[in-house]
């Protein structure tokens, strides 16, 4: 199992609102390309949260081949969308893990 993880820190005035666009939105896209089978959201505990909470989504897919798929034809639109909606209101980085 692969594992692309997002880890996102998010402005406190706009933390609702991408909370909900997640859940409504952002995460069925990400499922509806069909390279990944489950996901799981988690904000980090014991972090600094004066500047806004902070999550990690966890999206799950069989195979490093779909990750790659997903990187090269879907993960730049997807990503200037929350761009589109959230400007410079929230910061991200990427990881891949592999289940052991």
């Amino acid at each position: 199992m692969i594992i692309y993880n997002v880890t996102v820190k998010v402005a406190a005035d706009k933390h609702s609102e991408w909370l909900q666009w997640m859940r409504e939105e952002h995460i069925p896209a990400m499922l509806q390309t069909g390279l990944f089978v489950n996901y799981r959201m988690s904000r980090l505990l014991e972090q600094d949260d004066t500047e806004g909470p902070t999550y990690s989504v966890q999206y799950f897919t069989d195979s490093f081949e779909n990750y790659e798929t997903f990187k090269t034809t879907h993960a730049q639109g997807l990503r200037q969308r929350g761009y589109d909606v959230f400007g410079d209101r929230f910061i991200a980085f990427t990881t891949v893990m592999q289940e052991v």
